[in-house]
């Protein structure tokens, strides 16, 4: 089988999901847009892909992620 590649970018103030060159982007968090990369990249393995996913570290003076409180 192939390889499947999601990376996680980036896309002006919100987050998106690169894969085979389509981007699906409107995730407001890093964290939403790597939970779709990984549902998706669950299916492939289930097709038998390898299966890579990419996420960016923080950069630097970026503010870590809180909670929000109800």
């Amino acid at each position: 089988m192939g390889l499947a590649q999601y990376a996680v970018i980036a896309t002006g103030e919100e987050w998106g999901v690169l894969h085979d060159g389509n981007l699906n982007s409107g995730y407001a968090t890093k964290e939403a847009a790597f939970e779709s990369a990984a549902a998706a990249a669950s299916l492939a393995i289930r097709m038998g892909h390898e299966v890579h996913i990419s996420v960016p570290g923080r950069e630097e003076g970026e503010a870590a992620p809180t909670k929000r409180s109800n």
